[in-house]
C-alpha cells in the first residue's frame, strides 16, 4: 500500500484518507473513490487528494480484520461485523475471561498494522461485555501479514469466557465473645450477594466455637450436601496450623494453600474435602469490596482449576484498594501519633451551605445570645478535646470568615459548594492533619451541641482504638455529629452530590458506636421556624 497525495486523475480506486467535500457531496474517510467521485472532485476544483493506493496483494482494513477474527478459536464469544478496520468480540455469557498471552503477543509482534487488545487474564465479565477487539491501523494491510496471523490462530483456543456454573455453598462462621451477631448476619448477606452474581446459592450456615474439632465436624457435614464450603473465622489466620487449616485436615481434607499474595486477601486458605473445595475466607471477605477471596471464588465457580502455583502467581496486580473493614491500618501510625496515648481527632465544621430553605438570609449568621451561630459552633469545637478545627466555607464565604475572625480555626474554601454536601466533606477531610486518627463532622447549624457532647464522642472513639465510627444519638435515634475513622477518608473522595457521612457508615460496614448526647443530636435549624424556636435571630 502506498499512502500520500496523488493527482486527481490517478486517484480512481484509491481509498480516501480524509473526509472531503465535492460540491454538495460529502465523501467520508476510507471511501473508495469511483469514477463518479473523481468527476465530482474535478468539478469542485480539487486537483489532488491524499489517498491510500492498495497493492494487488493488499486486503482492505475491514476484510483483514474480519479474516483475522473469523480465524480465531474461542468459546462463549460473539464476533461482531467489521467496521472502520475493527472487529469487536463480546461475551455471550457471564463468566471469567481467559486468554492465551503467548498467542496474543505473537500476533501483535508480527507488524504494527495489526493489533489485538483483550481484557486482563481472569477478568470477570458480564454477558454482552466486550472482551477483545481486532484493529487494523492503516486502510489496508498485506495479505501475507494477515496469513501469518491466521497461522498463529490455528494453534488453538485464543481466548474464552468460562461460564459460571451455579453452585450451592455451605457457610461456617466461628464465634468468639468479641464477635457481634450483627457482624455474622452481615457476613451472610454479603456472601449471598457475591454468589448471586454467578447464580449460586447459600444453602446452609453453621456457627461453631473457634476450635478445630467443631469446625471439622461442620465442614464434613456441609461438604456432603453442597458443592463448596466457605469458612469465616472469628480470629484471623495466625499460623499455617491455625484453626481453619487444621480443621480441614482433621476432617480428612487437604490444604492446597494457606496465604496468598493479594492484599486485601492475604489470609485466605484453600483446600479440598470429599472432592469439594473449601475456602477459609480472609477477614476482608466480610466486605463487599473486591479482594483476593473474589479472585479464587469466581474462578472456582467458573470451573477453572486453582492450584497453589496459581495463587502464588497472583502477586503482580494483587495490591488492591484499601478497604475500611480491615482490622487495622496497613502501616504503623505516624511516630507523632504512636507516641501519644490517645488518637488525635480533628473537627471538620461544615459552613458552606446556602441556607436555601431560609428564603434568603444565611442561617449560620443568625444571632444566638448575640453571637453568629457559626462562631458559637466553632467556639464549642475549639473548647473540645479535638486537636484542631477546620471550617469549610463556600456560600457568603467572606461574611462567614468575618464572623470567625480571631478564632484559632483553619479555613478550607469549597468553590464547589453548590454541588452539595459531598464537596464540602472532601474539602474538609483534605485539610485534616496527616497524623489524625479520625475526623468529626460537625454541622454548623446545630446550636444544641456542646463542647461536652463533642468530648463524649471523642472519648468513645478513643476507647475503640480509633477504628470505629461514632455517632451522636438521641433516644436511640442516630443524629449528628459523626466521627469518622481515617480508614474512611479515601471513601470520602468518591462521594458525589448531596451524599454525606451517613451513606459511608451504611455502605462500608464498620463497627458503629452510638453515643447518647440528648436532644442536641437531632436539632438543626433548616427553617425560619426551627431557628427562631431554638432562640436564633436571622440577620439580613
Amino acid at each position: 500500500m502506498k499512502f500520500g497525495p496523488v493527482p486527481i486523475d490517478e486517484a480512481e480506486g484509491a481509498v480516501l484518507a480524509h473526509a472531503t467535500t465535492a460540491g454538495e457531496r460529502r465523501l467520508r474517510k476510507a471511501h473508495r473513490l469511483s469514477g463518479e467521485d473523481i468527476a465530482a472532485l474535478k468539478a469542485a476544483g480539487i486537483g489532488e487528494v491524499v489517498v491510500a493506493v492498495l497493492a494487488p496483494d493488499d486486503l482492505g482494513e475491514d476484510a483483514a480484520a474480519e479474516k483475522i477474527a473469523l480465524s480465531m478459536a474461542h468459546r462463549n464469544v460473539e464476533t461482531k461485523p467489521a467496521a472502520t478496520g475493527r472487529v469487536n468480540l463480546h461475551a455471550e455469557t457471564a463468566g471469567i475471561f481467559t486468554v492465551s498471552v503467548e498467542m496474543i503477543d505473537a500476533i501483535n509482534a508480527i507488524d504494527p498494522s495489526i493489533t489485538i487488545a483483550t481484557l486482563a487474564q481472569h477478568a470477570p465479565v458480564e454477558k454482552g461485555q466486550m472482551v477483545a477487539t481486532v484493529k487494523i491501523i492503516p486502510f489496508a494491510v498485506a495479505a501475507s501479514l494477515v496469513d501469518a496471523v491466521v497461522k498463529i490462530c490455528a494453534g488453538g483456543e485464543i481466548f474464552a469466557v468460562n461460564a459460571y456454573n451455579p453452585v450451592n455453598v455451605g457457610v461456617i462462621q466461628t464465634v468468639l465473645p468479641s464477635v457481634k451477631p450483627s457482624v455474622l448476619d452481615k457476613t451472610l448477606r454479603v456472601t449471598e450477594a457475591r454468589l448471586a452474581r454467578s447464580g449460586g446459592r447459600l444453602t446452609a450456615e453453621r456457627r461453631t466455637p473457634h476450635e478445630i474439632a467443631p469446625v471439622a465436624e461442620a465442614a464434613s457435614a456441609l461438604a456432603r450436601d453442597n458443592d463448596m464450603v466457605v469458612i469465616f473465622g472469628a480470629s484471623a489466620l495466625a499460623d499455617f496450623a491455625d484453626v481453619i487449616p487444621a480443621a480441614i485436615e482433621r476432617a480428612g481434607g487437604t490444604v492446597i494453600r494457606a496465604g496468598m499474595p493479594v492484599d486485601p486477601g492475604n489470609l485466605l486458605v484453600l483446600g479440598t474435602l470429599a472432592g469439594k473445595r473449601v475456602i477459609g475466607a480472609p477477614g476482608c471477605a466480610r466486605s463487599p469490596k473486591e479482594n483476593g477471596f473474589d479472585w479464587v471464588l469466581d474462578r472456582l465457580i467458573a470451573g477453572l482449576e486453582v492450584t497453589a502455583r496459581d495463587i502464588a502467581g497472583m502477586g503482580v496486580g494483587g495490591l488492591l484498594m484499601e478497604i475500611p473493614t480491615r482490622p487495622q491500618p496497613r502501616e504503623p501510625l505516624p511516630a507523632s501519633q504512636s507516641a501519644r496515648s490517645e488518637p488525635r481527632v480533628d473537627i471538620v465544621l461544615l459552613a458552606a451551605g446556602r441556607s436555601s430553605r431560609m428564603g434568603g438570609p444565611n442561617k449560620l449568621l443568625a444571632l444566638f445570645d448575640g453571637k453568629p451561630l457559626v462562631r458559637r459552633t466553632a467556639e464549642r469545637a475549639l473548647g473540645s478535646k479535638a486537636a484542631a478545627t477546620i471550617v469549610v466555607t463556600g456560600h457568603q464565604r467572606e461574611r462567614v470568615r468575618l464572623a470567625l475572625s480571631g478564632l484559632d480555626v483553619r479555613l478550607a474554601d469549597n468553590p464547589d459548594f453548590v454541588d452539595g454536601l459531598a464537596s464540602s466533606l472532601k474539602a474538609g477531610i483534605a485539610r485534616v492533619a496527616p497524623d489524625a486518627a479520625g475526623a468529626m463532622i460537625v454541622l454548623g447549624d446545630m446550636p444544641g451541641v456542646s463542647s461536652r457532647d463533642l468530648d463524649s464522642l471523642i472519648d468513645a472513639f478513643r476507647r475503640s482504638g480509633g477504628r470505629a465510627v461514632v455517632r451522636a444519638a438521641h433516644l436511640g435515634k442516630r443524629g449528628n455529629p459523626v466521627l469518622l475513622p481515617r480508614s474512611l477518608f479515601s471513601a470520602v473522595a468518591h462521594l458525589e452530590g448531596d451524599t454525606g457521612a451517613r451513606h459511608l457508615v451504611e455502605a462500608e460496614g464498620l463497627d458503629v458506636i452510638d453515643v447518647e448526647i440528648g436532644q442536641g443530636a437531632s436539632i438543626d435549624v433548616d427553617t425560619r421556624e426551627a431557628l427562631e424556636g431554638a432562640g436564633g435571630v436571622l440577620q439580613d
